[in-house]
């Protein structure tokens, strides 16, 4: 709705041509005849809080008039970035002026000369200006007053210029209506497609073009901004340069300026307009969204109308018309509503697509924030809102969405029909469009309290509820009586009547809630209460009425807020008392109690009863305030007001009295007065107050309670928790001996060493201890979690936490120490986690370490297994094999003692048996595998000492060795075996023997043709030189006859001695390697032997001459000189540390 407030007259009667509102600034410069140029700005002045905005009296700040044009002044316009105006006349004078001091001067002056400025226009960052000249030449300009390119475009009149919100395209209007549009440097691209000339006949110019530049956001995505209209009335909203479809709108009037508001929301039409019953044209400004809807009609009195300008926070308007400025109040139509304490309002913001709605709590002044798409409109009732949006850009069905006063959605309901229109109540939500209603009954789950219960069962119905009020475009306020029963006319009986009270100028009204013939009235910037259609003198204010109810009006200032949403301010919520309440507050205040009683009596009303009560209590009349809490129907105040009477002492009631009035520093005063510190106490902790409480228990003389005292540190520990100062709800949970929020304090803080300590000072098995525990395993730290968790007795929970955190070897040991049962299949499981990373020699060492040795070793076996099919070092290989028995030998001699302990207290001999027996068992059922691993550890041993006899030279010693590999088929594969068996045979003349390891190569299945074919070849040559026999037949004819040479001797000794050294039995195994060297003293390997088990031992000065012998025998025994060396330096390291 607009308003005409109030005009400013030009001196001498001089018409006005032009006019300008400095967005930013709040300047308005005008133009007119005769060079006229004057510059405004008006400002509100008023004390009264309640008098803000459009209500505020305005008086003009500045009233400038700048000398320097002689004709006409026709262009005006404004740089707000740069607090420049640029002005020009009907001889082509272009005049920059700038603010000193408080004064408008002139900066740069232009004349052309040759013709008349027709349009000029900054583009949205204040940097350029472009100039258009009525005979077609072009001048884009910077804001330092530098050329920056021109242009004459031949054969056109140019009227209108307008750059786009990037300022890369120029649109240029022509005398003759066209639209050309050019890039930023003057090329030209094309012509414009106006559809809203369509069928149009006759001459039009262009009335304005106004190109809105998104500087305050876009009421919604992809949003209409580019107005062009022309003088017939028609006009085309488009969304860019070369939209397709664009709005139309047909006026229906003389135009002669358009622009849009600050926000691009509401496009304004100035112009006259044809009345019939009238000869003379009436001017009129109409105003459209960017969708071409029509928002309302503003006449305005004058002759001619000639330029409109919005204001920069789009609530006012400014007109010339004849010699006159014309300010027009506009009410914008707000997206908000209220509900429950409550104001809801949108605004768009420039860097957003959505609407920011905001949900602002004016008791507790909090603010929530949501971002709607497409919002259509806003809906309040009770506790709730609906907000009615578009489902989506690209579908039909439109939503309305059920939000509580935080802006929590409760419940959304999909439409298929535009909500054009909605209103609710506290069940029922109704929306229409202009064909159909749609009604929706929402429920949402709510607890009742009594007090409203108590309504619910005893409903009462005051006055008439079928009064209807419409508001029309115009701002016409008009009544219908729905019920009313009158005879038309004709005479016959109709029902409902249009009531004579008719008020204009009319944006907002609203019904009493506890009185249908009360309602108020907003009238440009006066409130009105009408009670039974007589109207009470008028408020000065401009808010918009949020509730009306107990003989008071709550208004919102939403201009005021929406200046800065994000920062709303309790000011801006204004409460009105309507003349009753206020005449009787002023009866009580000067005439008395008895008096005003009884002129409240003849004017009843609940509010007016309580106010009465209210006074009574303040000079202590306890029965006038009891009578009057009994008309009011208060229930709480009659149990109050029986309380006071029976106290006895009076400072007491006044006391109890502040307290009920909310004035509760006074009455805490009186209480300490009185020396009733505890009621002090008690009055602060109805109120929550704990700081005052801590401070009043602290500060009094006596004891303080020590329980309330610990509940006030809590109470304060939680007030800092619930806002997020952990720090601050720290100090006072440690004096209140809160572990609990403590322990989720420290949590939050990420205060692990606090934490720790906390779980530290806590006893045993302490109740918080699990969850402490807990709150340690969220953040992986697993050895402070099974701290705790055995602190408070739980040893299974700290070995799962252990598994959850993957520390196995923690888990294995806790499951040892606390000897849980599931140990079996915990090992099973780390091990499987071990064997899936492929970490098999680390699930080897949990098993050992576990004393799962039988694990171990049947792991070991299979590790050394792939290792021998990998054809890895042989030395590798016989030790993997080798710690596969040891493991085995552990796991038996485990068995053994395992017996021996059941079969503590028994006879030996029964013991004994017994363990054989079950000894035997299990050897029966491993035997095979015990097998497998010492003949693995035996056949990679034969293989390498055969290999290493064979390169010393003792041929005969490595065939002798060779020839026991036979035995090993299943450990070593054959075609390995038989060819090291052939080259050894070979190196010792034994030609047969070679003959037949020959032969059984040729024979293996596992070899290929081609692979049989090179050992028949090589056996060619080989047997081609040499015949098939042994030469030294008499050597092993004494090996089989059993006869021993003493080298065949003293390599059994050796290697006998080599298996004990493998079993780990070093003094055995030295005894045979002692035994080697004395049936052949020549023979260096049995000293090398014990040589390193002496060195291994720590006997350094023995293996020193173990190792000097054998490089006396063998001076290239290389594995002698390295190990002379180390036996050296490891015996000098022993004497230098002295032990």
């Amino acid at each position: 709705v607009a308003v005409v407030a109030f005009q400013v007259a030009v001196p001498n009667n001089v018409k006005l041509k032009c006019v300008s509102w400095n967005k930013d600034q709040g300047f308005i410069a005008c133009g007119g005849d005769d060079g006229l140029l004057k510059v405004l700005k008006l400002e509100t002045q008023t004390d009264d809080t309640k008098l803000r905005g459009l209500a505020a009296p305005s008086n003009l700040s500045m009233n400038q008039t700048l000398e320097g044009h002689s004709g006409s002044v026709q262009v005006v316009i404004w740089n707000e970035q740069y607090q420049k105006l640029t002005t020009s006349d009907e001889n082509g004078l272009i005049i920059v002026w700038m603010l000193y001091k408080g004064s408008w001067y002139e900066e740069m002056i232009n004349n052309r000369n040759k013709s008349v400025v027709r349009s000029m226009s900054w583009n949205a960052d204040g940097q350029k200006i472009c100039i258009v000249y009525e005979d077609g030449a072009v001048i884009v300009g910077s804001v330092d007053g530098n050329r920056i390119w021109g242009k004459d475009l031949k054969g056109v009149q140019l009227c209108h210029v307008a750059w786009s919100a990037d300022s890369k395209v120029l649109l240029f209007g022509m005398a003759n209506g066209e639209i050309h549009i050019y890039d930023n440097q003057g090329n030209f691209i094309m012509k414009m497609k106006l559809n809203c000339l369509v069928n149009v006949t006759g001459a039009v110019s262009i009335a304005g073009i106004h190109w809105y530049h998104g500087a305050e956001g876009y009421v919604e995505p992809d949003c209409p901004c580019l107005a062009i209209c022309f003088d017939n009335g028609r006009c085309q909203i488009m969304r860019h340069e070369n939209d397709q479809n664009p709005v139309l709108i047909d006026t229906g009037m003389y135009v002669v300026s358009i622009q849009w508001n600050h926000t691009g929301s509401v496009l304004a039409v100035a112009g006259s307009q044809k009345v019939i019953t009238q000869d003379k044209d009436i001017n009129i400004v109409q105003f459209y969204t960017p969708f071409g809807e029509h928002l309302g009609t503003l006449k305005v009195p004058g002759k001619h109308m000639s330029a409109l300008s919005w204001e920069g926070g789009g609530l006012k308007i400014a007109l010339t018309v004849d010699s006159f400025i014309y300010f027009a109040n506009i009410r914008p139509d707000y997206k908000w509503g209220y509900c429950s304490n409550t104001v809801v309002y949108a605004y768009t913001r420039p860097d957003r697509p959505e609407y920011c709605v905001t949900f602002w709590d004016t008791k507790n002044n909090d603010k929530y924030v949501k971002y709607v798409k497409s919002l259509i409109s806003i809906t309040t009732c009770g506790d709730f809102c609906i907000l009615a949006t578009k489902a989506d850009e690209n579908h039909p069905q439109f939503v309305l969405v059920l939000c509580n006063s935080i802006g929590t959605p409760m419940d959304p309901k999909y439409i298929d029909l535009v909500p054009l229109f909605v209103t609710m109540t506290k069940t029922h939500v109704i929306a229409a469009s202009k064909e159909a209603f749609y009604i929706w009954q929402y429920r949402v789950a709510k607890k009742l309290t009594a007090l409203e219960i108590n309504q619910i069962t005893r409903p009462r119905k005051e006055g008439r509820e079928s009064r209807l009020a419409v508001i029309d475009i115009l701002g016409v306020l008009t009544f219908f009586d729905l019920d009313a029963r009158v005879t038309d006319s004709t005479g016959q009986q109709v029902i409902g009547e249009l009531l004579k009270l008719e008020r204009r100028d009319v944006w907002d009204m609203k019904w009493a809630k506890d009185n249908p013939d009360l309602f108020a009235v907003m009238e440009k910037t006066r409130m009105y209460v009408f009670r039974n259609l007589d109207p009470e003198e008028p408020i000065q204010t401009s808010g918009y009425i949020c509730n009306f109810e107990d003989l008071e009006i709550k208004s919102v200032l939403l201009d005021e807020i929406l200046k800065n949403p994000e920062y709303p301010n309790k000011d801006y919520i204004i409460n009105f008392e309507i003349r009753s309440l206020r005449d009787s507050r002023a009866v009580i205040e000067k005439v008395g109690i008895e008096n005003a009683s009884q002129f409240i009596e003849d004017n009843p009303h609940p509010r007016l009863w309580r106010l009465l009560a209210e006074a009574a209590l303040q000079k202590l009349d306890l029965h006038t305030a009891e009578q009057a809490f009994v008309r009011c129907k208060d229930y709480q105040g009659i149990k109050f007001v029986k309380r006071l009477g029976n106290l006895q002492s009076e400072p007491m009631k006044q006391a109890e009295v502040a307290a009920y009035f909310g004035r509760f520093e006074e009455a805490e005063r009186m209480y300490l007065d009185m020396d009733r510190r505890d009621l002090a106490i008690g009055l602060r902790l109805k109120l929550g107050d704990w700081f005052r409480v801590l401070q009043l228990l602290k500060t009094g003389s006596g004891d303080a309670d020590d329980s309330l005292l610990e509940q006030a540190h809590n109470a304060i520990g939680d007030y800092f928790a619930d806002r997020q100062k952990r720090l601050n709800a720290i100090q006072y949970y440690v004096q209140g001996r809160n572990q609990e929020r403590l322990a989720e304090c420290y949590y939050m803080l990420e205060d692990y060493v606090g934490l720790e300590n906390l779980a530290n000072s806590l006893p045993e098995n302490h109740m918080l201890l699990p969850e402490i525990a807990q709150m340690f395993v969220r953040v992986g730290m697993c050895e402070q979690a099974v701290t705790a968790f055995l602190k408070c007795n739980q040893p299974k929970a700290a070995v799962d936490t252990c598994v959850h955190l993957n520390q196995w070897n923690k888990a294995v040991e806790l499951a040892k120490s606390h000897n849980m049962k599931e140990i079996g299949s915990l090992l099973a499981k780390y091990a499987s986690h071990l064997l899936e990373k492929n970490k098999i020699l680390d699930a080897i060492e949990l098993y050992r370490k576990a004393n799962y040795f039988y694990d171990a070793a049947k792991l070991m076996f299979k590790i050394a297994d792939e290792e021998a099919k990998k054809r890895t070092k042989p030395l590798r290989v016989k030790k993997l094999y080798v710690l596969s028995a040891l493991l085995i030998e552990q796991y038996h001699e485990q068995m053994k003692n395992a017996q021996r302990g059941k079969a503590k207290g028994k006879s030996s001999e029964a013991t004994s048996a017994l363990a054989g027996l079950l000894e035997e068992e299990v050897l029966s059922t491993s035997s095979r595998f015990t097998d497998n691993a010492w003949r693995g550890a035996e056949a990679y041993h034969f293989f390498i000492l055969a290999q290493r006899q064979l390169y010393a030279g003792y041929v005969d010693t490595a065939l002798k060795t060779a020839l026991h590999l036979r035995d090993y088929e299943d450990i070593i594969p054959a075609v390995e075996i038989y060819s090291l068996l052939a080259l050894c045979a070979c190196a010792s003349r034994a030609f047969g023997t070679c003959s037949k390891a020959f032969i059984k190569l040729e024979s293996l299945e596992t070899l290929s043709s081609e692979q049989k074919q090179q050992y028949e070849d090589l056996a060619l040559e080989i047997f081609t030189k040499h015949t098939p026999k042994d030469n030294r037949k008499s050597e092993l004819d004494g090996l089989l006859e059993g006869k021993c040479s003493p080298e065949d001797l003293a390599t059994a000794f050796n290697n006998r001695g080599q298996i004990k050294y493998f079993r780990v039995d070093f003094y055995e195994a030295m005894d045979d390697y002692t035994s080697a060297i004395e049936v052949q003293p020549s023979f260096e390997v049995p000293y090398y032997n014990r040589g390193l088990i002496l060195y291994r031992l720590g006997y350094f000065d023995d293996a020193l001459e173990d190792f000097k012998k054998v490089l006396d025998l063998n001076p290239g025994f290389q594995d002698a000189v390295l190990s002379l060396k180390q036996t050296i330096l490891d015996k000098e390291e022993k004497q230098r540390r002295n032990y």
